[in-house]
């Protein structure tokens, strides 16, 4: 028969308390925060050992549902950010304005030699031949049929 693994979570301030027990043992942690302390469960509970796979129940005030909704809760929100800083138009943002002051000077680069050939594997363009021009017929027009 499997023994079930109870891992209870109890809130204490910003930090959880965890207890879990099983195979006739109990093991005491705390974690700073809902997420961290589900993952220090997981690592007592292979500190209880056991034989094959555990099965392993979590509890927030003796409900599983608790647990779930806690847990999920927590890994589904976002963290909180600062408001984002919209400029006026026409303005340049203090990102751009610190990276230009930082800049260094543009280093110049050695002009370029003139006089120097082109390899032998590169052909001057060869200019168009210019088409011949039209002969005109010397034969009359064939008058066109009503």
């Amino acid at each position: 028969m499997v023994e079930a693994i109870t891992a209870t979570y109890v809130q204490e301030d910003a930090d959880w308390a965890i207890t879990v027990s099983g195979h006739g043992k109990e093991l005491t942690a705390r974690a700073p925060g809902i997420i961290a302390a589900r993952d220090r469960a997981d690592q007592l509970v292979e500190e209880l050992g056991g034989e094959g796979r555990n099965t392993v129940v979590h509890l927030i005030n003796g409900s599983a549902l608790d647990f779930t909704s806690t847990y999920m809760t927590a890994r589904l929100t976002l963290p909180k950010l600062p408001p984002l800083e919209v400029p006026p138009p026409g303005s340049v943002p203090k990102q751009q304005t610190a990276e230009k002051a930082v800049e260094k000077p543009a280093e110049k680069k050695p002009a370029l030699q003139t006089g120097k050939q082109l390899p032998k594997a590169v052909e001057e363009a060869k200019p168009v031949a210019e088409p011949a021009p039209e002969v005109e017929s010397k034969a009359p027009a064939k008058p066109a049929r009503a």
